[in-house]
């Protein structure tokens, strides 16, 4: 065939071809339901609420709330399963939890608030505030101690890196001496002062911003934040953080008239969930509390809790009230330890974790996100990246193998399209 007739022959093929083999074009536009008005999809946030079931279902969780919030606009806003299995008292989203660590942050914002009216510096030495650890000692592995190699400060207590930790390591034997073990919980009739004075006679475990070591400093930053306020840590973070921001259920103790609100706790033992401690009988309903853990002792809704969250995500401020300047939010949102650092990601701010590189938790999540949970498993996200909000509340304590905690982390996220 010559070349003229063969060229022919192609541009006639090419032309039938076009003319009866379907058009690729571009996918359709997604419709209106297939992404909501915060930018998830429906879809896949079937996903969060099936992992929370089947651990309802295979009784390795009693219930719980989740809260998702993406511009201060709720996505998630559930009760899932019972908040009393024996009483068959569903959960409700107003249900009260304990919310153990939780509760550490709570105590950094009181104490940021009097740090920005110049109570203090972060330098500063705890014992110019808090006497009693003018003479702190440091344990030794080979057994004794010595004496500090600087002052211990209250940058150390906000970082966790003051070397009090909840019972490991050189000191642990007087730790286990002076009964520091559960200190908050067990029929405790000390005050906060003077749980601080006996706490301040015990040696650290390490010296002063050497290592990350995750315990009771944050109980002794709440005796600084009632040092230097002149008030009881109870009534400072009412008046201060969780009267001004409307959150009415959130405190040291659960009154009277809310104890029918409590959870239960649960636990997983041998794989089986098991009852540990009802809202009838339970330390957080005992009355007033004279010994006020700002680490480990007060209980909060999923609605109250989130409203503080919002706060600090939103620099600050929520419905109009201010309790930290945005710099203050940015300083405490920073790492401040790098490689020294705890928790679930690459960073540690002042409060919580801080991831700071994608990749820093090892999982899904934004550069500068920060969180923390709690002993009773609850556990928070807050990413200014994508203006969220993640909160998981439920009362599962011991949590076994389960990493439900962690998981609705990456469900939320991976519902995130827009």
């Amino acid at each position: 065939m010559k070349p003229s007739v063969l060229a022919l022959a192609l541009t006639c093929a090419a032309l039938t071809l076009a003319t009866f083999s379907p058009v690729t074009t571009a996918a359709p536009p997604k419709s209106a339901a297939a992404v909501n008005a915060q930018g998830f999809s429906p879809e896949r946030l079937k996903r969060l609420d099936a992992a929370i079931d089947e651990q309802i279902a295979q009784n390795q969780l009693a219930g719980g709330v989740m809260a998702v919030l993406r511009d201060g606009k709720p996505v998630v806003f559930k009760a899932y399963g019972q908040r009393d299995i024996e009483a068959a008292k569903p959960m409700r989203t107003d249900t009260i939890f304990r919310i153990a660590s939780m509760s550490k942050a709570l105590t950094t914002v009181a104490a940021m608030i009097l740090y920005e009216e110049g109570r203090f510096l972060l330098k500063d030495p705890v014992a110019r505030y808090l006497p009693a650890f003018a003479d702190a000692q440091v344990a030794l592995a080979q057994g004794g101690t010595e004496k500090l190699r600087r002052p211990l400060t209250i940058h150390d207590l906000l970082t966790h890196t003051a070397g009090m930790s909840y019972g490991p390591g050189p000191a642990k034997a007087a730790y286990d001496a002076a009964g520091m073990k559960d200190w908050y919980l067990v029929g405790n009739d000390e005050t906060l002062a003077e749980w601080t004075d006996r706490f301040a006679a015990l040696p650290l475990q390490s010296q002063p911003g050497e290592q990350f070591i995750y315990g009771y400093a944050t109980d002794v930053l709440g005796r600084l934040v009632e040092v230097v306020s002149g008030q009881p840590l109870d009534r400072f973070i009412k008046a201060r953080i969780t009267d001004p921001l409307r959150m009415p259920d959130t405190g040291f103790a659960v009154p009277p008239q809310k104890v029918e609100r409590l959870a239960n706790v649960y636990g997983l033992e041998g794989g089986k969930l098991k009852l540990m401690e009802t809202s009838a009988r339970s330390d957080f309903v005992d009355g007033p509390r004279k010994l006020l853990s700002g680490g480990a002792g007060m209980v909060s809704t999923a609605g109250d809790y989130t409203r503080f969250l919002q706060m600090l995500l939103n620099k600050g401020e929520l419905d109009g009230v201010r309790i930290l300047a945005p710099h203050t939010v940015a300083l405490m949102t920073a790492d401040h330890l790098g490689p020294k650092s705890g928790g679930d990601a690459d960073g540690f701010g002042l409060g919580f974790w801080v991831n700071v590189r994608r990749g820093g938790f090892k999982e899904l999540g934004s550069e500068g996100a920060f969180g923390w949970g709690s002993a009773y498993f609850p556990q928070y996200t807050v990413d200014p990246k994508e203006r969220l909000v993640i909160l998981l509340m439920t009362q599962l304590r011991p949590a076994g193998n389960s990493t439900l905690q962690l998981r609705v982390r990456t469900l939320t996220y991976q519902a995130l399209v827009q």
